[in-house]
């Protein structure tokens, strides 16, 4: 049977020759990542162990995580968290499963907790996760006799939904710098050098003509802040370090601002005990912050679908927005003539994922090229893409995509 695949030229203005662009990412310590990272890692951890003990990955969701903010006071030299974060990854997931007649426990409990605080460990210096953070679950229990699973390594999956997935390549000047920029500032190199930084690091751009104005939020850790001085001096490095990275992604000059809202006559500075707002009342929700492809894009086409906590083996809200941005790289890469490309693939509830409603590839050409010339390519790209879906749920469980 023969893919629904329609490709089409589209005469809109490339996205680096309109006047305004604005651009977004939340960095892993924001509120937001943190909780769209807790429902990923968990339902990694659950693919694993279903795999390993049973053979299959079973339906699980768990997308619903939510950060509430605690309450600290961080001062010059010091600071203390005193009411700690809470972090809560939400969702369902079987937690014990039919064999032979006999029902078999899973260890859901110390799974997800294990996979919370390892995140926590990993990604931040300064989080007691003893003292500044409660971790806990409100995953809902099922059940599932191991003989009627399907195995996914021989039977395609069936979509569990009717949504939709966006990429798009290339990537823009601007949109490349405001993710490296968050990249760079949450590097081992720069927390090494300056390590007075924390990790809820935040970057938006606006690029108005040929011009970039970066701001970038980015907090200080209060026990290696001594006074307002060395508070200005890490500022005014981070600004110039930026500026100085920046000319190795952009042709265009770049205005670099950093923690507006400071108010040094006053002493109103962003500082932080841990790294992250988290600690001070900024809560987070999983989907509310950077696409799958890393990054916030208004101009841009997006899903508004939490890629993170959804199970990669039928739920097209994840694969196909990680397939739509990799068949757009490729297409892009591989096939010439093209300036932009934008890929929307739509399932339909039940039907097998390598067969969506419809795969559409809507393509912006340069300047003597022709749908005609390129046309068998695209759809070929397209087609055999979509007929290794199932390789996406690996590289998925492997950390070899993006999904934030």
């Amino acid at each position: 049977m023969e893919r629904n695949i329609t490709i089409q030229r589209i005469t809109q203005t490339p996205i680096e020759e309109r006047v305004i662009e604005i651009i977004e990412r939340k960095g892993r310590g924001h509120p937001d990542y943190i909780a769209d990272s807790m429902s990923e890692v968990v339902s990694v951890a659950l693919c694993k162990y279903y795999k390993k003990n049973f053979g299959v990955i079973f339906h699980h969701n768990v997308d619903k995580s939510l950060v509430v903010g605690g309450r600290a006071n961080p001062f010059f030299g010091g600071g203390e968290v005193c009411e700690p974060i809470q972090i809560i990854v939400a969702g369902r997931a079987i937690i014990e499963v039919l064999e032979d007649g006999k029902i078999i426990p899973i260890p859901i409990g110390s799974i997800v907790l294990k996979a919370m605080n390892g995140f926590l460990e990993k990604n931040f210096r300064f989080l007691n996760r003893d003292q500044h953070v409660i971790c806990n679950y409100m995953i809902r229990r099922g059940s599932v006799d191991l003989v009627t699973t399907f195995d996914s390594s021989e039977v395609m999956p069936l979509s569990n939904d009717t949504s939709f997935g966006v990429g798009y390549a290339p990537l823009s000047q601007t949109e490349r710098l405001v993710f490296e920029t968050e990249m760079y500032l949450n590097s081992d190199r720069i927390k090494k050098e300056l390590p007075g930084i924390g990790e809820d690091i935040k970057v938006m751009a606006l690029r108005k003509d040929k011009h970039i104005d970066l701001t970038i939020s980015a907090p200080q850790i209060s026990s290696l802040t001594p006074n307002l001085e060395h508070y200005l001096s890490i500022k005014e490095e981070i600004k110039d370090r930026v500026a100085n990275f920046g000319v190795g992604i952009t042709k265009y000059p770049i205005d670099v601002f950093v923690n507006t809202a400071d108010v040094p006559e006053r002493n109103v500075v962003y500082l932080t005990v841990t790294g992250t707002s988290a600690e001070q009342g900024d809560d987070g929700n999983t989907g509310r912050g950077n696409r799958a492809n890393g990054l916030i894009t208004p101009g841009r086409p997006m899903s508004l679908e939490a890629a993170a906590g959804k199970n990669p083996v039928n739920h097209v809200g994840k694969i196909y927005n990680v397939l739509a941005e990799l068949i757009a790289n490729k297409v892009y890469k591989e096939v010439m003539g093209i300036q932009e490309i934008y890929v929307k693939i739509l399932s339909q509830i039940g039907k097998p994922i390598d067969y969506p409603l419809v795969a559409d590839a809507q393509l912006i050409l340069e300047k003597g090229s022709s749908l005609k010339m390129i046309n068998n390519d695209v759809k070929s790209i397209v087609d055999e893409e979509l007929a290794k879906i199932k390789q996406v749920t690996n590289a998925i469980i492997e950390g070899k995509v993006k999904l934030f």
